[in-house]
């Protein structure tokens, strides 16, 4: 399956239909983010069944605001409406394929109330 371009027509669209999204922000002058392209394609064409997406930080700069993206490329996976993971640089192939691993294996239900609790404990203070 080929990358997904995200907008910030699209993007709640494409995050809110989807449970597993990967995101790589990205600009086309950045060198590290020209390198781990083709590491992210290979991953989109291994993965079929997960939705590989981009977000080019340069025309869409009020996305890379809102998710206060300050170094690129950054990959964000987001699992059923929740941002498993954020990380700036460039991954190389074997440490991709291993945050994916990762956010598949989690429990989506302990993740919900995880992110629950700490919502609550950020109201009490």
């Amino acid at each position: 399956m080929a990358t997904v371009e995200l907008t910030k027509e699209n993007f709640d669209r494409t995050v809110s239909e989807n449970d597993f999204v990967l995101i790589d922000f990205w600009a086309s002058w950045c060198g590290p983010c020209r390198q781990f392209a083709p590491v992210y394609e290979k991953a989109a064409e291994r993965h079929p069944d997960l939705v590989f997406a981009k977000v080019d930080t340069e025309a869409q700069q009020e996305l890379a605001a809102a998710f206060e993206i300050r170094s690129i490329p950054t990959l964000m996976i987001v699992r059923e409406n929740v941002a498993v993971f954020a990380q700036p640089g460039a991954l190389p192939e074997a440490a991709l394929e291993d945050v994916i691993g990762q956010a598949r294996a989690l429990d989506m239900d302990e993740v919900r109330a995880s992110v629950a609790k700490a919502a609550k404990a950020q109201e009490k203070k």
